[in-house]
């Protein structure tokens, strides 16, 4: 039944008046909006880069392929080189501090961009330090921010905040995108990346004015580093349902990866289609990954957290196979389809999956976790980088298309093999004690 005046869904048992259970009510913690709007607005200028900086390096210094992937590559690699002892000293740092020091970073190295172009001093080996010591803070920022939020909001609230976060990445992988090629088509690539600046800069502000409210944790017993990177690796591999979360993410990220590397060189060299085609198609994307972080609590609710994960990859695996046909043509539109109901499984993925490993972490091992799942997810980047540049060299863009489909097409298996097929709720996040404390 209702009760109204808490406007609580209290669900009590037959014959037992004492045994109340409610369900939270589902809205959120004021401030999260200060941690939403940060979060959305420097993902906004993140996604102007995601095309902008690619197609800098194509127009502005005539890279080929396998510049492009070696700059997609190392745009990820920090996560392989410090992501997993970064999980450890979020940890011990405080959270909020270390995402406020990682977007001014992140600022001023993308700042540099237009500065130098204006200056006529840029350069590759610029931009590939740029992506480098951006891609750190980005290891930091991204780590600290999914910690923060099972602090911020609560374990009850993570599906509906990870939903609106995801669906603000998806609205923004559609305008953020769409802008980043209009613009760079109407101004320069390298004038646009000064937006991903401002937006790291204005997150920093909006982030800094953030008033935690929640008790400050107990401190830790001072330990080694690699010995807590060891309980973190332990607590993702070691476990039924977050292993094969990790090994699926990984392989959809490699597959993703591939086909992104490659689409510049294809749509501007070998189709001769304008910088808006290319932003328009990955903004298409955009609306795919929107589409599912919108569905996602509905889908998980009515069939099951688990079945869902299966179906939409197993739903992708086919339409994957319909990219590399990718033309100037009705193969475009094809293409663009297949697209974006890969991109749905995306946005179904990060909703349902994030909150999944966040509510079965405890709160001692909740930076480690999502140090190693970043590891794993954004490692996978960095290796399909420079696979996509060397096959693109070697065998043509068309190839790593095919291979990134042949992938995409056996990744829902892991789930669908594991335990997770038949999982209908999230652990520990459906019903809490009335005047229970979290």
């Amino acid at each position: 039944m209702v009760d109204s005046a808490q406007s609580k869904f209290v669900v009590t048992g037959p014959g037992n008046r004492d045994r109340r259970h409610v369900i939270e009510k589902p809205a959120l913690p004021g401030q999260f909006r200060s941690f939403f709007a940060a979060i959305a607005g420097s993902d906004f200028g993140t996604q102007v880069s995601y095309v902008a900086l690619p197609l800098t390096a194509v127009l502005a210094l005539g890279a080929g392929a396998a510049e492009v992937g070696a700059l997609t590559a190392l745009t990820t690699a920090a996560f392989l080189l410090i992501g997993l002892p970064a999980g450890a000293w979020v940890d011990r740092l405080p959270r909020r501090a270390v995402m406020i020091t990682a977007d001014v970073v992140r600022a001023v190295l993308y700042g540099s961009v237009p500065v130098a172009w204006l200056l006529g001093a840029l350069t590759m080996p610029q931009l590939y330090a740029v992506a480098l010591l951006g891609g750190v803070a980005t290891v930091f920022s991204e780590v600290a921010a999914q910690t923060f939020l099972p602090e911020l909001v609560g374990r009850g609230h993570l599906v509906r905040a990870n939903a609106r976060l995801m669906g603000a990445r998806g609205v923004n992988q559609i305008v953020g995108r769409s802008a980043g090629g209009f613009l760079a088509s109407a101004f320069a690539a390298p004038v646009v990346i000064a937006l991903d600046a401002l937006s790291y800069a204005c997150s920093a502000v909006v982030l800094w004015r953030i008033e935690v409210t929640s008790p400050a944790a107990p401190p830790r017993p001072r330990s080694r580093v690699w010995p807590d990177v060891r309980d973190g690796l332990r607590h993702v591999l070691g476990n039924r349902m977050l292993r094969p979360l990790a090994v699926e993410g990984a392989l959809t990220n490699f597959a993703t990866t591939l086909t992104i590397t490659v689409l510049p060189v294809v749509f501007v060299r070998e189709l001769g289609l304008g910088e808006w085609v290319l932003g328009v198609f990955l903004a298409i994307g955009g609306c795919g990954a929107l589409a599912g972080a919108i569905c996602a609590r509905a889908l998980a609710a009515r069939f099951g957290h688990g079945r869902v994960l299966w179906i939409a990859g197993a739903a992708a695996s086919c339409a994957g196979c319909l990219v590399p046909v990718l033309g100037s043509g009705p193969g475009l539109w094809i293409a663009a389809a297949g697209w974006a109901v890969t991109t749905t499984k995306t946005g179904i993925g990060n909703v349902l999956a994030v909150s999944l490993r966040q509510s079965i972490t405890p709160d001692r091992l909740m930076g480690r976790m999502n140090a190693t799942f970043r590891f794993l997810l954004t490692g996978a980047l960095a290796v399909g980088g420079v696979l996509a540049g060397v096959l693109g060299e070697s065998a043509g863009a068309r190839a790593v298309l095919w291979v990134s489909a042949g992938v995409f097409a056996v990744t829902w298996l892991v789930v669908f093999l594991s335990p997770l097929r038949s999982l209908r709720e999230l652990p520990g996040a459906q019903l809490t004690p009335v005047g229970a404390t979290r």
